[in-house]
């Protein structure tokens, strides 16, 4: 599971390291969190199956999903493309996707916390209610896009035996708490970033600073320079749709 990417810095580094990774770590599945990839802000239809042709088996979003102001007419013809599921019904976009990987299927789903976000329905309530769809057969994988260490952890402990694995998205800051939960779900607070790294969380520090300084409006433009590409790696029997290991992945590009 892999942290949100920034900008077509992170969409490069994914793109020539998802490959290497899949092979050498005998990975079976990538899902994405991509909803930054667009210039920082969105994705669009051909982005999304840019990361689908390059390694991806499923992409998750967040609060940025219609950040691309194009993509609300496009959501609906992408495939294994979650966006989160506690929108509005009558927002156009799936909030859970059925996968098929080439040695399991599983669910992937995205929800979105509300705690220093924007006005969402209850990502608890939302998750009982797509845990009651999905087949109960297939292992099902988390993306909790969420501001709130606090709202994070207590959601992975309300799904702990219900999902194979509950990974925070958002922040861009990789935590240190990855652990299997005491009823077999994988967790942590938050992936981290996939983008570059001499930056506030992506973006250029000069217009972030200035914002900081003054106070006054700044276009927040993605940052140049080396990247990083962080995620977790989980493990689980598909039989049992336990996880027995959660490992936090970093791959940093070197400075000059």
């Amino acid at each position: 599971m892999i942290g949100d990417v920034v900008g077509s810095p992170g969409r490069h580094i994914f793109k020539r390291e998802i490959p290497r990774l899949r092979k050498e770590m005998d990975i079976a599945a990538v899902i994405v969190n991509a909803e930054n990839c667009a210039a920082g802000s969105g994705i669009t239809a051909a982005l999304a199956k840019e990361f689908l042709e390059s390694g991806a088996d499923a992409i998750t979003l967040g609060d940025h999903t219609w950040g691309q102001k194009e993509f609300a007419g496009q959501i609906d013809s992408v495939d294994r493309l979650a966006r989160p599921a506690n929108y509005p019904s009558a927002c156009p976009g799936k909030g859970w996707r059925l996968v098929t990987a080439p040695l399991f299927s599983f669910a992937v789903v995205n929800i979105q916390g509300r705690v220093f976000m924007n006005p969402v329905d209850c990502p608890f309530a939302t998750m009982d209610r797509i845990l009651a769809e999905i087949p109960k057969n297939v292992p099902v994988f988390v993306d909790f896009h969420a501001e709130a260490t606090s709202e994070k952890i207590t959601m992975g402990y309300y799904l702990d035996g219900r999902v194979t694995a509950l990974v925070g998205t958002h922040t861009h800051v990789q935590t240190s708490d990855a652990l299997v939960l005491p009823k077999g779900t994988a967790y942590l607070t938050d992936l981290g970033m996939t983008g570059p790294y001499v930056s506030s969380i992506g973006r250029s520090l000069e217009p972030v600073t200035r914002r900081f300084l003054t106070g006054m409006p700044s276009r927040f433009d993605v940052a140049d320079g080396p990247c990083v590409l962080e995620g977790a790696v989980v493990t689980f029997d598909p039989a049992t749709k336990k996880a027995s290991a959660i490992e936090p992945l970093r791959i940093r590009e070197s400075i000059g």
